[in-house]
């Protein structure tokens, strides 16, 4: 016989039983992205209308490379946290967890194929 009220065992959870740990990982790619981001615009708007061969020595230098691949990586967290939890706002049985995982994996081959395309650029 379990000894748990109802309400130990609703403490420190949410509705989706994760407790506040979304809204943190949210709120702390938020700042994160509020700081890289205009950072990121202007390394990149120098380089807009740039020759490829400006362009590729531009992101061959360490900062705007590694500030791309930061502004990537918690922009891509970021969106899909974003998305899973309208999802799991939205939908219900197979069709959220089918939406979630297609969400999740359009975001990773996207972070990916930035990446790749970043690294192509670098190396």
């Amino acid at each position: 016989m379990r000894y748990l009220t109802d309400r130990k065992r609703a403490v420190g959870k949410g509705a989706s039983g994760t407790g506040t740990e979304h809204h943190w990982s949210m709120t702390v790619s938020a700042v994160g992205l509020a700081l890289l981001v205009p950072a990121w615009l202007y390394v990149f708007g120098n380089a807009l209308g740039k020759s490829h061969d400006e362009v590729v020595a531009t992101f061959g230098h360490p900062f705007p490379a590694i500030l791309t691949a930061l502004v990537l990586v918690v922009g891509i967290r970021h969106f899909i946290g974003g998305a899973t939890i309208m999802i799991e706002d939205y939908l219900r049985g197979t069709s959220r967890k089918l939406a979630v995982i297609g969400v999740t994996s359009l975001g990773w081959v996207i972070g990916a194929t930035g990446l790749f395309a970043l690294a192509r650029m670098a190396l």
